[in-house]
């Protein structure tokens, strides 16, 4: 497939979300966004002030992540750190489903630490982007299938494949199936173990409307060569 610079650029969040990151390197993450023009950029919740600061009056958006990486954290902190992120000035949040209480039969507390994630950060700003992470390598495919619906009926705005710290990241096969599980009615975010352009494009190809690497700027440059 063709693809503009500019049109692959405002798919991607440019992520950053190393424990070791500094606030030095959240200032050029949000640099190097705003110069590519990324859609947004993805940093862990203590960084989103520093990240709000840098991209105040962009149209960038500043995304953190809730119950990040495990998803297992008690509900009601979940919750929490939904709303502080919002707070803080985050416009999107990439929430991690509790993979266990799915795993364990326990659908209805799962769609309630969902929803309580969504209410407590649309209450702060309706107009939150929420990114419903499933953790795909985890997950069988009816179980997959059943949380994208689940994302559609709670009001999600994406669902994602996964964390990029479990056992794998994202397949073409997975896209795929989030894609027909979805339709068109809520967008699909690719990522974990996205690093070059080809890989890009087979998830865009798949059916991913947004990308999440931390490999934008290579991936750019690679499409201007």
């Amino acid at each position: 497939m063709q693809i503009t610079k500019a049109a692959l650029a405002s798919l991607i969040d440019h992520t950053l979300l190393k424990p070791d990151a500094k606030p030095d390197d959240i200032v050029l993450l949000c640099n190097e966004a705003k110069h590519f023009k990324f859609g947004a950029v993805c940093v862990n919740p203590c960084c989103v002030s520093i990240a709000g600061n840098e991209l105040a009056g962009s149209s960038i958006g500043v995304c953190s992540v809730i119950g990040f990486p495990l998803g297992a954290s008690e509900p009601s902190t979940k919750a929490f750190e939904a709303a502080v992120a919002v707070q803080s000035g985050a416009t999107e949040l990439d929430v991690v489903i509790n993979i266990g209480f799915l795993k364990g039969g326990l659908f209805e507390l799962m769609k309630a630490d969902l929803a309580g994630v969504i209410q407590c950060a649309r209450r702060e700003s309706p107009g939150t982007i929420i990114k419903i992470i499933l953790e795909t390598c985890l997950l069988s495919d009816s179980e997959k299938i059943k949380v994208c619906k689940l994302a559609v009926d709670l009001g999600a705005n994406f669902v994602k494949t996964s964390t990029g710290w479990s056992k794998s990241g994202a397949t073409i096969s997975d896209v795929a199936l989030l894609k027909q599980s979805v339709g068109n009615s809520i967008g699909v975010k690719a990522s974990g173990g996205i690093r070059d352009l080809s890989s890009v494009l087979a998830m865009i190809d798949a059916g991913a409307t947004r990308i999440g690497t931390s490999s934008g700027l290579s991936i750019i440059n690679e499409l201007a060569e």
